[in-house]
């Protein structure tokens, strides 16, 4: 065993490459949601700030950014779907 490399067997590199490839869709569909909430309630946060109408625009700008991104979660899920 002084002469095996980590790629050979089961556990081995080649395996965890594997899992990441397959899990790589879901996890983009995931940062795609994050990313949405966040900016939206960002972007919510800042106009309040500007215009200062606290805390309205911060709830539409949630909203929003909940609303795009279970869209685009659910768009990545069904085109997951078909591929299979």
């Amino acid at each position: 065993m002084a002469g095996s490399e980590p790629s050979d067997g089961p556990g081995g590199r080649d395996d965890v490459a594997s899992s990441y490839r397959k899990a790589q869709p879901y996890l983009d569909a995931s940062w795609q949601l994050a990313g949405s909430v966040a900016l939206g309630t960002l972007l919510g946060w800042w106009l309040d700030k500007k215009l200062g109408t606290n805390p309205w625009l911060l709830v539409v700008g949630a909203l929003l950014g909940i609303g795009a991104g279970f869209y685009a979660l659910f768009k990545a899920v069904i085109a997951m779907g078909k591929k299979k």
